[in-house]
């Protein structure tokens, strides 16, 4: 989604400005005047303004930088310090970057008397949705500090998959892309140098030498159009991202493909029920959670099937027999929803069965993984061997004749 920056006046005349996620500059403005803001001024961040310099300009700004302030943050406000003296504390001890510049912003509207949660909602490359309810819910009820602690800790569990998932794929990624490599050179450089000792000797070769020959000035003659074909695929494919019955498709097209398919499964799982759990332990209405959560929720089959169970719960029925109505949610997460609605801790259920799923995807990744890595270095093997006997094979073949 499009990033705007802007700079805009309160009601009470005062000047304050941000970056807002929206889908046109139309939208972008809309979404401010409801937030009580005027524009004076509003641009998409372009690239050369907005990330160039947040590459280069300081510190970026990742889920773990976000998740240490929320830390620091939930520590500051649990000691009962205010929130603005909290957040300038914050902001005078970050180090220059993305952060500090937030916090900068965050503490002028702290200033102007806006409460923490509207104050966040400004900075939504930051801070989402859910992140802001959450935060808003912990000031209505006097808990901000807990719940700032289970927003960090949340964060932090989110870190942690992703870098174990990306632990996980650093090894096979290397070995495809050094397998690719090696395959490359070969064809490229070293059997044109081969070509010619079989020309002069007009040996009749093998099929596999001729398929490698072939494919190898293919290569030498094509290469650009071969960059520009997947050039044009890329660009088709983002063109094609833009269009949300694509998306749709997609989505639905990667639930259905063997082990993948499982994988993206339980990782939406953990992640709807985890967040959703979250929102409702800080105070969040049931209905307004869902609608978060439904956005977190990145698969659009599944985004899809929560608006319906939304659209289920306000016409009376449960949670519970909603997901069961939709088909995409297993009977263990069901019947623990069931469970928690009768015995009043559905929070509590919901983040035991977010664990459970973890648990599960965790689990099958090592076990993909352990697998995966023995059959690439198999399949590179396979592939140098081919290279070396569509050599070797006319070679034996000319030292025969010679013979």
């Amino acid at each position: 989604m499009p990033t705007f920056r802007y700079s805009a006046y309160t009601a009470g005349g005062r000047e304050t400005s941000g970056t807002i996620e929206a889908e046109s500059l139309k939208e972008a403005k809309l979404h401010l005047k409801r937030d009580g803001l005027y524009p004076r001024d509003i641009g998409p961040v372009s690239e050369t303004a907005g990330t160039v310099s947040r590459r280069f300009g300081g510190r970026n700004a990742g889920p773990a930088q976000v998740a240490l302030m929320t830390r620091r943050l939930a520590t500051l406000v649990g000691s009962q310090v205010p929130i603005y003296e909290a957040v300038t504390t914050l902001w005078e001890q970050e180090e220059p970057g993305e952060i500090k510049k937030a916090l900068g912003r965050i503490r002028e509207r702290l200033a102007e008397g806006a409460n923490l949660a509207k104050a966040l909602s400004l900075e939504p490359r930051l801070f989402s949705e859910s992140y802001v309810a959450m935060v808003a819910a912990g000031e209505a009820s006097g808990a901000l500090d807990a719940v700032l602690e289970r927003v960090a800790l949340f964060l932090e569990e989110q870190r942690a998959i992703r870098s174990k998932i990306t632990a996980s794929l650093a090894y096979p990624t290397l070995m495809v892309l050094v397998g690719s490599a090696v395959m490359l050179f070969l064809l490229a450089f070293v059997i044109p140098k081969i070509v010619t000792i079989f020309e002069d000797n007009r040996a009749a070769l093998p099929l596999i030498t001729i398929a490698l020959i072939k494919t190898s000035t293919f290569l030498r003659s094509f290469w650009w159009a071969c960059i520009a074909a997947v050039a044009g695929v890329v660009l088709l494919y983002r063109r094609l991202m833009k269009d949300d019955a694509f998306r749709l498709r997609r989505d639905r097209f990667l639930l259905r493909i063997p082990v993948v398919g499982s994988l993206l499964r339980q990782l939406i799982l953990s992640r709807f029920a985890k967040v959703l759990g979250l929102l409702l332990s800080s105070g969040v209405p049931v209905m307004r959670a869902l609608e978060i959560t439904a956005q977190v929720v990145v698969n659009r089959h599944y985004r899809a099937a929560l608006t319906g169970v939304t659209a289920g719960l306000a016409e009376g029925g449960t949670l519970s027999g909603a997901l069961r109505t939709t088909g995409l949610f297993p009977p263990l997460l069901v019947h623990m929803v069931a469970v928690g609605e009768k015995g009043g801790e559905l929070e509590e259920m919901l983040g035991k069965a977010g664990s459970a799923f973890e648990r599960e995807f965790e689990s099958s990744v090592s076990g993909l993984m352990a697998l995966l890595e023995p059959l690439l270095v198999l399949a590179m093997g396979l592939a140098v061997g081919l290279v070396v006997v569509a050599v070797l094979l006319p070679i034996f073949e000319l030292n025969q004749l010679i013979r």
